[in-house]
Protein backbone atom coordinates (compact mmCIF):
# COMPACT_ATOMS: atom_id res chain seq x y z
CA UNK A 1 0.00 0.00 0.00
CA UNK A 2 2.72 2.54 0.90
CA UNK A 3 5.40 3.56 -1.53
CA UNK A 4 8.90 2.41 -0.82
CA UNK A 5 11.40 5.20 -0.18
CA UNK A 6 14.00 5.39 -2.88
CA UNK A 7 17.37 6.88 -1.90
CA UNK A 8 18.04 10.23 -3.49
CA UNK A 9 20.73 10.34 -6.16
CA UNK A 10 23.34 13.06 -6.01
CA UNK A 11 25.80 14.00 -8.69
CA UNK A 12 29.25 15.20 -7.70
CA UNK A 13 30.88 17.33 -10.36
CA UNK A 14 34.08 18.42 -8.62
CA UNK A 15 37.19 16.55 -7.58
CA UNK A 16 37.12 15.26 -4.01
CA UNK A 17 39.21 17.13 -1.46
CA UNK A 18 42.08 15.32 0.23
CA UNK A 19 40.98 13.83 3.52
CA UNK A 20 41.91 15.79 6.63
CA UNK A 21 42.92 18.91 4.77
CA UNK A 22 40.80 21.99 5.07
CA UNK A 23 41.78 25.12 3.25
CA UNK A 24 41.28 28.49 4.83
CA UNK A 25 40.21 31.28 2.52
CA UNK A 26 43.11 33.29 1.23
CA UNK A 27 43.26 36.88 2.44
CA UNK A 28 42.78 39.48 -0.23
CA UNK A 29 46.03 41.11 -1.32
CA UNK A 30 46.53 44.46 0.33
CA UNK A 31 46.08 47.21 -2.21
CA UNK A 32 49.02 49.31 -3.19
CA UNK A 33 49.04 52.78 -1.55
CA UNK A 34 49.07 54.41 -4.96
CA UNK A 35 46.02 52.47 -6.04
CA UNK A 36 44.21 53.51 -2.84
CA UNK A 37 44.93 57.15 -3.61
CA UNK A 38 43.79 56.67 -7.19
CA UNK A 39 40.58 55.05 -5.97
CA UNK A 40 39.93 57.96 -3.61
CA UNK A 41 40.51 60.44 -6.44
CA UNK A 42 38.15 58.49 -8.69
CA UNK A 43 35.45 58.41 -6.03
CA UNK A 44 35.80 62.17 -5.46
CA UNK A 45 35.58 62.87 -9.21
CA UNK A 46 32.55 60.62 -9.65
CA UNK A 47 30.84 62.18 -6.62
CA UNK A 48 31.51 65.67 -7.96
CA UNK A 49 30.05 64.73 -11.35
CA UNK A 50 26.99 63.14 -9.74
CA UNK A 51 26.36 66.14 -7.51
CA UNK A 52 26.75 68.50 -10.46
CA UNK A 53 24.27 66.50 -12.55
CA UNK A 54 21.84 66.35 -9.62
CA UNK A 55 22.09 70.11 -9.07
CA UNK A 56 21.47 70.79 -12.76
CA UNK A 57 18.44 68.49 -12.77
CA UNK A 58 17.04 70.07 -9.61
CA UNK A 59 17.57 73.55 -11.06
CA UNK A 60 15.93 72.60 -14.35
CA UNK A 61 12.91 70.94 -12.81
CA UNK A 62 12.66 73.44 -9.96
CA UNK A 63 12.46 76.37 -12.34
CA UNK A 64 9.47 74.97 -14.24
CA UNK A 65 6.86 76.02 -11.62
CA UNK A 66 8.54 79.43 -11.35
CA UNK A 67 8.41 79.83 -15.12
CA UNK A 68 4.76 78.86 -15.21
CA UNK A 69 3.96 81.38 -12.47
CA UNK A 70 5.84 84.19 -14.21
CA UNK A 71 4.40 83.58 -17.68
CA UNK A 72 0.98 85.15 -18.19
CA UNK A 73 -0.08 82.22 -20.39
CA UNK A 74 -1.74 80.24 -17.59
CA UNK A 75 -4.23 83.03 -16.76
CA UNK A 76 -5.25 83.73 -20.37
CA UNK A 77 -8.11 81.25 -20.73
CA UNK A 78 -9.82 78.43 -18.88
CA UNK A 79 -8.08 75.99 -21.24
CA UNK A 80 -4.35 75.38 -20.97
CA UNK A 81 -2.58 76.99 -23.93
CA UNK A 82 -0.32 75.06 -26.26
CA UNK A 83 2.77 76.98 -25.07
CA UNK A 84 2.28 75.68 -21.52
CA UNK A 85 1.92 72.11 -22.76
CA UNK A 86 5.08 72.50 -24.80
CA UNK A 87 6.92 74.02 -21.85
CA UNK A 88 5.89 71.17 -19.56
CA UNK A 89 5.85 68.24 -21.95
CA UNK A 90 8.61 68.87 -24.44
CA UNK A 91 11.11 71.46 -23.22
CA UNK A 92 12.64 69.54 -20.26
CA UNK A 93 13.50 66.40 -22.21
CA UNK A 94 16.33 67.71 -24.41
CA UNK A 95 17.91 69.27 -21.33
CA UNK A 96 17.49 66.02 -19.36
CA UNK A 97 19.05 64.10 -22.22
CA UNK A 98 21.95 66.55 -22.47
CA UNK A 99 22.63 66.32 -18.73
CA UNK A 100 22.52 62.52 -18.93
CA UNK A 101 24.91 62.41 -21.88
CA UNK A 102 27.27 64.81 -20.12
CA UNK A 103 27.23 62.70 -16.96
CA UNK A 104 27.94 59.43 -18.81
CA UNK A 105 30.82 61.02 -20.73
CA UNK A 106 32.24 62.53 -17.54
CA UNK A 107 32.01 59.18 -15.73
CA UNK A 108 33.74 57.38 -18.61
CA UNK A 109 36.41 60.08 -18.73
CA UNK A 110 36.96 59.68 -14.98
CA UNK A 111 37.23 55.91 -15.34
CA UNK A 112 39.75 56.05 -18.16
CA UNK A 113 41.73 58.72 -16.32
CA UNK A 114 41.75 56.61 -13.17
CA UNK A 115 42.92 53.55 -15.10
CA UNK A 116 46.00 55.48 -16.24
CA UNK A 117 46.74 56.45 -12.61
CA UNK A 118 47.07 52.88 -11.36
CA UNK A 119 50.54 51.30 -11.23
CA UNK A 120 49.44 48.21 -13.18
CA UNK A 121 48.51 50.30 -16.21
CA UNK A 122 51.80 52.22 -16.22
CA UNK A 123 53.90 49.16 -17.01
Amino acid sequence: MGAESVPRREVVTGRPRPAGRTTAPRPAPSPHPRSEAAARRLIRRQLRAALTATALLALLLGLLPVLLRILPLADAAPRVPLAVWLLLGVAPYPALLAIGVWYVRRAEHNETGAAADTPAERR
